[in-house]
C-alpha cells in the first residue's frame, strides 16, 4: 500500500499534532503507512508582523490546503482554531478527533500565577480575544504583541522580554510543557477561541478511500460542539471584525454554548442551549443576539 502523505506545518507543535493524528490512524488501521510532509505557510514566513495586524484567514493554513488541492499530499492536519470558516473548493474536514483541553494558560516568570504579576506587568499575546479578557481581569497590565512558536514565546518570558505570556494549554500539553503554566484560566475568566484544543483533518472531497480511513478517528459529539462554535464565529465574521470567543459543551442530549464578543475591547457575553443536533443554528442564533446587543449598547 502506498504511504499516505500527511501535510503539516513544520513547527514542533504542528509536527507533534501531525504525529498524533498519524498514530491514531495507524492504531485504527494496522499496517497503514503515513509520511509527514512539512509545508511552509505565510504565517511561518512572516515572524515580525503582529498577529492582530497581519493575520488573515488562512495565514497558517492556505498553503497546506493548496498542496492538498494540487495532490501533493493526501490529507492535512490543522489546529481547528486556525482554519477559516469559509471552506475551499474540493476539500472536506473528514475528521475532528478527540479534543485536548481547550483552556488558555499563563506562562510567567513571577510566582503566584495571574495574581502574582506585579502592577503594570507586561503580558504577551497576539490575540485580541485574550487581550480583552486579560484587561477585564487585570486592567493594570500592559498587553503587548508576541510572535514565535510555543518554545520561542516561553523563552521570551524566561529571558525577561515579557513578564508573562498567554498560550493555549493544548499546545503546552502536546509538547510536554504543561509544567511551564503558572495559571490555567477557567472559562469564566477567559473563554477560548472557537475550536481551540481541537484538530481538523482535511482531505479531498472526492478521495473516498482517505475519507473512509479518517472516519475511524472522527469524534461525532465533538464535531457537533465545534460546529456550534464555528457557526458562531462565521456569523460574527460576516457581521463585523470583533474579537470573538466560544465554547460548547454537551449535557446529555443538550448542547450549551458560551460565547462573547469584544467590540472596542468591551466584552459582551451570553450563553444559549439547545438540542445537540441544532448545533449550527445555535451558534448563529447566539451570534445574532450578541451582534444586536453590541449595536444597541454602542456607546458612540
Amino acid at each position: 500500500m502506498t504511504a499516505l502523505r500527511l501535510g503539516t506545518r513544520g513547527s514542533a507543535l504542528a509536527l507533534a499534532q501531525a504525529e498524533l493524528i498519524a498514530s491514531r490512524l495507524r492504531a485504527a488501521h494496522p499496517g497503514l503507512e503515513i509520511e509527514l510532509v512539512t509545508i511552509t505557510t505565510a504565517g511561518d514566513t512572516d515572524q515580525s508582523t503582529p498577529l492582530a495586524q497581519g493575520e488573515r484567514p488562512g495565514w497558517f493554513t492556505t498553503a497546506i490546503q493548496q498542496a492538498l488541492q494540487r495532490g501533493e499530499v493526501d490529507l492535512a492536519v490543522h489546529s481547528l482554531k486556525d482554519l477559516p470558516t469559509a471552506r475551499p473548493e474540493g476539500l472536506i474536514i473528514a475528521a475532528v478527533p478527540a479534543r485536548e483541553d481547550p483552556r488558555d494558560a499563563l506562562v510567567s516568570r513571577h510566582p503566584g500565577g495571574l495574581r502574582g504579576l506585579p502592577p503594570g506587568a507586561v503580558v504577551g499575546t497576539g490575540s485580541p480575544r485574550r487581550e480583552a479578557q486579560l484587561r477585564e481581569i487585570r486592567p493594570d497590565l500592559q498587553v503587548r504583541p508576541i510572535r514565535g512558536n510555543v518554545e520561542t514565546r516561553i523563552e521570551k518570558v524566561r529571558n525577561g522580554d515579557y513578564d508573562a505570556a498567554v498560550l493555549a494549554l493544548a499546545g503546552l500539553r502536546r509538547l510536554g510543557r504543561e509544567a511551564d503554566a503558572s495559571h490555567i484560566f477557567g472559562p469564566e475568566e477567559m473563554l477560548p477561541a472557537p475550536g481551540q484544543g481541537a484538530l481538523a483533518v482535511e482531505c479531498r472531497t472526492a478521495d473516498a478511500r482517505v475519507r473512509e480511513l479518517l472516519a475511524a478517528i472522527d469524534d461525532a459529539r465533538l464535531r457537533l460542539a465545534v460546529t456550534a462554535e464555528r457557526a458562531f464565529l462565521a456569523a460574527i465574521e460576516g457581521g463585523c471584525s470583533y474579537p470573538a470567543a466560544a465554547f460548547a459543551e454537551h449535557f446529555g442530549s443538550t448542547l450549551k454554548l458560551n460565547a462573547l464578543i469584544a467590540p472596542g475591547g468591551r466584552i459582551i457575553r451570553s450563553k444559549m442551549a439547545g438540542p445537540a443536533e441544532t448545533a449550527a443554528g445555535l451558534g448563529r442564533q447566539l451570534a445574532a443576539e450578541l451582534l444586536e446587543r453590541a449595536a444597541r449598547e454602542d456607546p458612540a
